[in-house]
């Protein structure tokens, strides 16, 4: 659980590594908030609450929920291709039409490096290292 909040903890931190679960659990928790206030504003204001130029006050959550998430969406986006040992530039790849997003999804899915890379340690490795000083 504590993963899923992790991108916010690490707000800007653009550097390092992210792990799977930490981009696939933040990814899961700012979609579901979306769809969350969505259908809230579906069920509050009906249908024509989705239409663009209409907004109102969950159309305000939504943004603010939207731009609250975005550095760290992208931030964790960042980490989790330093942790593939791609460049954050591979994110640019998105811009091309639906290719561009398929193979930014590929990337996103792949196991990181074994052990460190020039991005910085295995993020795995350490939450392993922890456990045995404690164990």
């Amino acid at each position: 659980m504590s993963l899923m909040f992790e991108p916010l903890r690490k707000y800007a931190q653009f550097s390092g590594r992210a792990r799977r679960s930490e981009y696939w659990l933040f990814a899961l928790f700012t979609f579901g908030v979306g769809v969350a206030i969505s259908i809230l504003r579906l069920i509050i204001s009906g249908p024509q609450s989705l239409e663009s130029g209409n907004f109102d006050a969950l159309g305000l959550v939504s943004l603010a929920f939207s731009l609250a998430t975005f550095i760290p969406s992208l931030a964790v986006g960042f980490r989790r291709l330093h942790d593939t040992d791609r460049s954050a530039w591979w994110i640019l790849i998105a811009l091309i039409p639906l290719i561009g997003v398929i193979v930014l999804l590929v990337f996103y899915i792949l196991p990181g490096t074994t052990g460190p890379n020039k991005y910085g340690p295995d993020p795995k490795q350490t939450i392993k290292d922890a456990a045995e000083t404690f164990a």
